[in-house]
């Protein structure tokens, strides 16, 4: 992703940028979506669609509620020469549960959408609390 881009579609807020997504400093009590591509057999992910295409979208539909965003490609797992467990992780934070609702809420169709374009992976989402 490059930041020209970035900043043409105002995706993001002033605070971050998409070459290297600079973010906000979270803080305690904020919420992390993450989408987490459990790797496997004839399962397929384009890292490159997904952080120049897929990613700028959502941030773009969800505005000013998002405070941070991250994207992770997975490497390898806990042994030496094992396989990721995820094939990609994708993180979003927000501010609180009801913000992150209600910015997902009017365009979950359009996001999730997308995924046929980049992933044949069915994502588990988990939410959590940023504790430090």
């Amino acid at each position: 992703m490059k930041s020209r881009n970035h900043k043409k579609n105002g995706a993001f807020p002033k605070s971050l940028r998409v070459g290297k997504l600079k973010t906000k400093k979270m803080k305690k009590g904020n919420i992390k979506v993450s989408i987490l591509y459990p790797n496997g057999e004839d399962k397929n992910f384009d890292i490159n669609y997904y952080c120049n295409v897929h990613v700028p979208m959502a941030a773009k539909l969800l505005g000013k509620a998002v405070l941070g965003a991250t994207v992770e490609n997975g490497l390898g797992g806990g042994e030496p020469g094992s396989k990721p467990t995820y094939a990609a992780m994708g993180n979003l934070y927000f501010a609180s549960v009801e913000s992150f609702q209600n910015s997902f809420g009017p365009h979950s169709e359009k996001i999730m959408g997308d995924l046929p374009n980049f992933t044949n992976i069915n994502p588990v989402i988990q939410i959590s609390e940023v504790m430090i």
